[in-house]
């Protein structure tokens, strides 16, 4: 197997230690030492890490691969296919340069897209991050991902089900083609305007059958959840991972602080963000736009929530609702300044939630993560102090290398690399 060594690197271990300055040490996939036990080790590639931030590799809590320059929903629904793999397969790669090692699928314009990607991406025949397959949101007649009207019915990036035994059957349908992921939308959305963020079209009965069927055959279940009502309903359900739950109330706080070593929560609070401060404008979303559809309020929430949230011990995963006209693939990592903005949290804990939280969700056995002894070699070597300025995570050029399950996916000329003669290693 092939040993890297990465040598004199702030190591940024994401366990909750203090960075130190070390070595680390990569044995075919997994990371084999770090600090002291990997000093002086033998390798066939030496990397001078002197300067750079050594830390692991990041996850995307809420993915859609498929989702590039989307500005309605009909950007989603019109494309074949057969182009939107291709739109998927440019998402995989823009994550994977910038850092992302992992995604977390949320859900694709078609069923199959990140089945596809994941697939050729395992296979070696695509650059992509490790991948938790999403396919289309489950939802209910009349509620967010409902396309159709009597007199013009559509289909839309999603399927729509009504009770318990369609769930049920739908579920197993995911699954049989491959989702890894299978994702509910439990609440409204400000986007739907009759169906608004705080209601609950989605019932109890349908969301438990959902998780007990997806958990029976070894898959995650994960929720849009805006609402207080549908977030309690997720985690008493068994839901695995709540996306946005911005409405908040005491007793939903109790129930995910009660369940808090089970499940993750991703706030994706870069979209309201991004609406709020124009960033969406030339696509049509003003900040007076955004005010108009609630999204002020929904960031408002959002704050408050997750801050306390974060103060109960709930694993926040960042990413989330990427790929928009006015924010690109790859670009996630801002999410974690967004967390310290909003949401109280330092840097080296926003860090934690895009790294070791992220692992977690991706993998039960707890092997991703962090930069420990035995867990897999995902990894990054930045150049410049990322808990000075974590915004350094989304310049392209100062992310030097990029480590997936001890390969390397991307590397940067002005990284330092040696391999040692073994003449001259014996001779040292």
């Amino acid at each position: 197997m092939v040993r890297t060594l990465i040598r004199n690197a702030t190591i940024f271990d994401a366990t909750g230690a203090k960075p130190f300055t070390g070595d680390l040490l990569v044995d075919g996939n997994r990371i084999a030492a770090v600090g002291a036990s990997a000093a002086n080790a033998e390798a066939d590639t030496v990397i001078d890490a002197t300067g750079l931030f050594c830390m692991p590799g990041m996850t995307e809590g809420h993915c859609h691969l498929s989702f590039e320059g989307v500005t309605a929903t009909e950007n989603l629904i019109t494309p074949s296919p057969e182009e939107q793999v291709f739109t998927a397969a440019r998402g995989a790669k823009a994550l994977i340069e910038m850092g992302f090692t992992s995604a977390y699928g949320a859900s694709e314009a078609k069923l199959r897209l990140g089945v596809a990607v994941r697939n050729e991406v395992n296979a070696g025949r695509l650059p992509g991050p490790r991948i938790r397959a999403g396919g289309l949101e489950l939802s209910v007649t009349g509620a967010m991902g409902d396309e159709s009207k009597e007199h013009n019915p559509r289909i839309g990036p999603s399927t729509i089900i009504d009770g318990v035994e369609e769930m049920r059957k739908a579920v197993r349908f995911q699954i049989r083609e491959g989702i890894d992921n299978i994702k509910l939308d439990v609440s409204g959305d400000p986007f739907y305007p009759s169906t608004p963020g705080s209601c609950t079209p989605m019932t109890f009965e349908e969301i438990k059958v959902a998780a007990d069927t997806a958990h029976g055959l070894g898959r995650k279940i994960n929720a849009h959840t805006r609402s207080a009502e549908g977030s309690k309903h997720c985690v008493r359900a068994g839901v695995d991972g709540l996306f946005h739950c911005e409405y908040s109330d005491e007793e939903m706080f109790d129930l995910m602080e009660e369940a808090k070593d089970r499940i993750f929560v991703s706030p994706t609070v870069g979209l309201l963000h991004q609406i709020m401060v124009g960033d969406a404008a030339a696509c049509g979303l003003s900040p007076e736009v955004g005010g108009y559809m609630g999204i002020g309020e929904l960031l408002e929430n959002s704050a408050k929530t997750h801050t306390e949230l974060r103060k109960r011990g709930i694993r926040h995963l960042i990413g989330g609702d990427y790929g928009f006209g006015w924010s690109l693939q790859g670009q996630q990592a801002a999410d974690i300044a967004l967390f310290m903005k909003y949401y109280g949290y330092s840097a080296a804990d926003a860090l934690i939630c895009a790294t070791r939280n992220g692992g977690l969700a991706m993998m039960d056995g707890g092997d991703l993560g962090t930069l420990e002894a035995g867990k897999l070699a995902d990894l990054i070597l930045v150049n410049g102090d990322v808990l000075a300025d974590v915004s350094i995570l989304t310049d392209r050029e100062r992310i030097l290398l990029v480590m997936k399950d001890g390969q390397v996916q991307r590397t940067s000329p002005a990284l330092k690399q040696s391999t040692p003669s073994p003449a001259l290693e014996a001779a040292e």
